[in-house]
This record gives structure tokens, sequence and C-alpha cells, in this order.
């Protein structure tokens, strides 16, 4: 099979499972692109915003159960159920990776799986037959650290195993409580989120990393666009999980309440053939 380009999605509302928009059609073209263009994953290494921990854990059980990790949502999302089989062996195998990168990992048997990385996979993978294996990460690691941990997981794209980082290219909820309770989905972008979401695309489309890793200075808005670091962080896991200097391509934008991003990129030389496949 060709290598699978490490993936970052923005995840959106728990209700992306119930009302999936503009992105949950892309999620749905998503997984046939991907069987179609490089065959389907033997498993996916899954980095969620919402699965922090002090150190690097991986969630090895052999069978997920879904978390409702929410509140306040309609019965009918805490009926949704994607309890996926775990991936231990592949465990072993990430174990090995970043012990070679001087980056140790420890190992549970408990866990399951968020919404940062059920919501996606109910669109894109419905069959819900995909092993997955979770990997929490540090919120207070830089995107240099978190890169370099990516890094260190390149390999993994040539043995089958698909990289999905799950986050928010903007994530202030504050600015849309607004739009929410009147319900307006579908709110015109706001200046301030484009502005922010197009200097990604950009300096991604360009690989421009040390614009990129320095995104909290350079680029516009940041401040506002995430108060907080951890729903953008998981983009440069995968990033790093491309190789060297890779091109981050933007596979998918659309907005929902005028600011929050639900934006995909595919990263490394495999990203076009993804564009691609999607466009087909």
């Amino acid at each position: 099979m060709n290598p699978l380009p490490p993936l970052f999605l923005s995840h959106g509302s728990p209700m992306t499972a119930l009302e999936p928009g503009a992105a949950g059609g892309f999620l749905h073209r998503l997984g046939p692109a991907l069987d179609t263009a490089f065959g389907r994953p033997q498993a996916i290494l899954a980095i969620s915003a919402h699965s922090l921990t002090r150190v690097p854990v991986l969630v090895a059980g052999a069978r997920h159960e879904t978390i409702h990790d929410f509140g306040g949502f309609p019965d009918a999302l805490y009926r949704l159920r994607y309890d996926a089989p775990g991936a231990p062996a592949l465990a072993g195998r990430v174990q090995s990776l970043l012990a070679g990168a001087g980056i140790a990992v420890h190992r549970d048997e408990a866990g399951g799986l968020d919404h940062g990385i059920w919501t996606p996979l109910l669109h894109a993978y419905p069959q819900v037959d995909l092993p997955v294996l979770p990997l929490a990460w540090p919120p207070g690691w830089s995107a240099a650290q978190l890169f370099a941990l990516g890094h260190a997981l390149a390999p993994l794209a040539a043995e089958g195993v698909l990289v999905l980082a799950s986050g928010s290219i903007t994530h202030n909820l504050r600015r849309i409580v607004g739009a929410m309770q009147a319900g307006a989905v579908d709110a015109p972008a706001t200046p301030e989120s484009t502005a922010f979401r197009d200097w990604f695309a950009s300096r991604g489309a360009a690989a421009d990393w040390a614009a990129l890793l320095d995104w909290r200075a350079q680029a516009p808005y940041a401040a506002l666009m995430h108060p907080t670091d951890e729903h953008l962080l998981p983009f440069f896991v995968a990033a790093g999980a491309a190789g060297d200097a890779p091109e981050a391509r933007r596979v998918h934008a659309s907005i929902e309440y005028g600011d929050l991003g639900m934006d995909a990129y595919a990263f490394g030389p495999q990203a076009a053939r993804l564009e691609q496949a999607l466009a087909g």
C-alpha cells in the first residue's frame, strides 16, 4: 500500500455526530478517499485535543468504550456508540519508535475514545472495524516538542497506520455563544477567523515551519482564535509524522457559527494524492 498522509481534523461540536454539516460531508468522503488512494489503513493512531496527560500515554486496551465527555446535549447524542477495537500490538511499535527518539511514553490498558476521536471516525469509518490507539499528550509541551514527537512516528505511514490528529483550527467558544444560541451555524465567517485560518493555509502550503512553530507570535489574531493552545497543538504532531519540513495542504475548509473553523489538513508528499482522491 502507499504511505498514508498524516491528518489534522477540526472536530467541532459533538453535535457534528448528529448534524454533519459541510465538515461532516467532507468526513464522509475522507474514509473512501483514503481507501481508494492508499489502501485501507491497518490501524489508526489518534491524537486528540481532549486526551491530555502530564506525560505521553498510550491507551492500549484491546477494546475502547465510547466516552461522552460533554454535557447539555440532546439525548440522541448520548445514545451514539463508537466502541472500536484497540491496537495493543501497535502500542509496542509506537513505544519503540518514541524510545528511539528519547521520548518516554507510558502505557495504560484502561480508557476509551473521547469525542475528538469518535465523532470524526463515526463519519469517516462508520463500520467501527479499524483498530484505534489513542496517544494522550502533555498540553504544556511546545509546538516544537510535539512536532518532534510526531517526527519519531514518521515510519508508521509506510506501515499502514493512519496518524490522525484531532482538534480545531480555531477555538474560542466564547466568541460563538451568541451564534449558537441563535442557531446560526451558517453565520458568515468573521474577518479574524478568516485571517488566522488563511495564514495557516498559506504558511502550510509554503512549508514555512519557522513561522508555523512560532504561530503564537506570528499568526494574526492568535490569542483571539486560541485563548489556550490545546486544540491547535495536535496539528504539530500530525505535521511531524510526515517527516522533515513537510507541506501542510488544506484539504477542507468550512466554518460554523462564524468563528469555529472546521478546516482539515494532510501533510507531506502524499497530501496532494489525497486531495485528488477527494476531488474525484
